[in-house]
């Protein structure tokens, strides 16, 4: 059974950071893609960044430059580095992984205010 457990997210500042977790069982972080997708007020979900089991890294146009995704093999944990943030990037986060069918996580809501 996969589950995907995110965690990290919360109240931030315009201008700064915050870490999101993906705790990731029976499914393995580094031998499938995964992702991280949020969902803001009122709008359909969106592309954030992907990591594929070869260590390429995508990133929605909105975020390149600001967020990094990465992953600990150890801990089968996939990472969200979030800098620079803006309200605009307030939203739920979810993380996701795609192994023939894709599976999601319950999110995390992160808040950023003005």
């Amino acid at each position: 059974q996969v589950q995907l457990v995110e965690s990290g997210g919360g109240l931030v500042q315009a201008g700064g950071s915050l870490r999101l977790s993906c705790a990731a069982s029976g499914i393995s972080v580094s031998a499938n893609t995964m992702g991280w997708y949020r969902q803001a007020p009122g709008k359909q979900r969106e592309f954030v960044a992907t990591l594929t089991s070869g260590g390429s890294a995508n990133y929605a146009d909105s975020v390149k430059g600001r967020f990094t995704i990465s992953r600990d093999n150890t801990k089968n944990t996939v990472y969200l580095q979030m800098s620079s943030l803006k309200p605009e990037d307030t939203a739920v986060y979810y993380c996701n992984g795609f192994r023939a069918i894709v599976y999601w996580g319950k999110g995390t809501l992160v808040t950023v205010s003005t």
